[in-house]
């Protein structure tokens, strides 16, 4: 049987573990965070992840965490309303899409798993030896190990990346944006509702799920001349504030209630951009190989598919790592690059330069529920999205072995 150890429990992490298990694997998920982790911000399945999903029979606990969303208003500083969109619209969402906490999903993938599937928390890999017909892996906590296989889905800023592959600065594809997100208590938000601030430069969100006691605040901005710096989370609360330093609506509060989010994160919106994903027996998936951004919605759906493609392929190369690597590289590129090139066009309506961007995508708000050929519209600005989630023909599951 082969052993394969998978770092990170995200989303493309646990579901690569469900198929491998499937397939008559033994895989290992070893997660720096001591349980699986929460917060996040809201992320949609569609097309091809739809059907992942579809495979592992998980749609209906997917669709029982969905968000239910139901507006998006967009408010000036003193909070009047400027415009409203369906929140369907808004996401770019069509169809049987789901939109789900990212928290929720990786909590559904990990209760998936449980029980045939080894975990282990607050440990990482410190280091990678490969060996013949293996990789020697040194954990900071617990002894060193032996695996036939390791793949990092350790997200943007992957240890099993910079272990395999070298330092992350010449795979980051940095868009000129950071965003940061994090809980905020309920009273900043609306039941279903997510409200938007927009001014030159900057976007400021708040948005309350279905049956959610916090709100989730969401920052976008251009990036500062100097980059984030510092990876302390004070120093980067103290760049966040600066950025939004005299800002009017909700701003003041939601800076001020930041210092005790338990879930604060910040980050430049990059994409990995890499030649090969795999290196000997160690290979990437999921953000780890070919994050898309936040701007391109379609993280959690790339690491979905991305699991069951690279499992599949394992699984049919017969035990040929090389041979199923290379197969897994050549069926999701073309996926990966459709979705990575929605990054730009989406960052371009979600952070507008100037006040008279602002004012005519207002206006277009305001004017679409009124227009002749209002669905037609609407299909056209869907279309990118949809097209880009369903450019992979996925494989058929391998056979499972006897007795799995």
């Amino acid at each position: 049987m082969t052993d394969v150890l998978i770092s990170g429990a995200g989303v493309a992490g646990p579901a690569l573990a469900w198929w491998l298990r499937r397939y008559g694997f033994r895989p290992t998920v070893v997660e720096r965070a001591p349980a699986p982790r929460d917060g996040g911000y809201k992320v949609d399945i569609r097309g091809a992840a739809l059907a992942v999903i579809d495979r592992m029979g998980l749609r209906e606990q997917v669709r029982r965490h969905d968000t239910g969303m139901g507006l998006a208003h967009f408010v000036n500083a003193d909070g009047n309303r400027l415009a409203t969109m369906d929140a369907q619209l808004f996401g770019g969402r069509v169809g049987d899409d789901v939109e789900i906490m990212r928290g929720d999903l990786a909590r559904v993938l990990a209760a998936a798993t449980a029980d045939d599937v080894e975990y282990v928390f607050d440990d990482s890999i410190a280091g990678l030896t490969p060996t013949d017909g293996g990789v020697e892996v040194d954990f900071a906590r617990a002894p060193r190990r032996r695996f036939d296989l390791v793949i990092g889905a350790d997200g943007l800023h992957s240890t099993v990346r910079r272990l395999a592959f070298g330092p992350e600065e010449a795979q980051l594809r940095a868009l000129g944006h950071h965003i940061a997100i994090f809980s905020v208590p309920g009273r900043f938000g609306l039941d279903r509702t997510e409200l938007m601030h927009v001014t030159p430069g900057r976007s400021v969100g708040v948005y309350r799920t279905a049956g959610a006691r916090d709100a989730r605040a969401l920052f976008l901005f251009r990036s500062p001349t100097g980059g984030d710096g510092d990876r302390d989370v004070a120093a980067q609360q103290a760049l966040l504030a600066e950025a939004f330093a005299g800002q009017g609506w909700q701003v003041p509060g939601l800076l001020e209630a930041m210092r005790d989010a338990p879930d604060f994160y910040l980050d430049s919106i990059s994409q990995v951009r890499m030649r090969r994903w795999s290196a000997g027996p160690v290979a990437l998936v999921g953000d780890a190989a070919y994050a898309p951004s936040p701007a391109s919605g379609q993280g959690a759906s790339l690491g979905l598919v991305g699991a069951y493609v690279l499992a599949t392929a394992l699984a049919d190369a017969g035990g040929d790592p090389a041979v199923g690597f290379a197969d897994y590289e050549r069926r999701m590129r073309p996926f990966v690059e459709a979705n990575q090139r929605l990054a730009d066009r989406n960052l371009r309506g979600m952070v507008l330069g100037s006040t008279a961007q602002i004012r005519f995508q207002l206006l277009m708000l305001r004017l679409m529920p009124h227009l002749p050929g209002r669905d037609r519209m609407i299909a056209r600005v869907a279309e990118p999205i949809r097209r880009a989630a369903n450019a992979i023909t996925l494989p058929d599951p391998a056979p499972a072995p006897r007795g799995a």
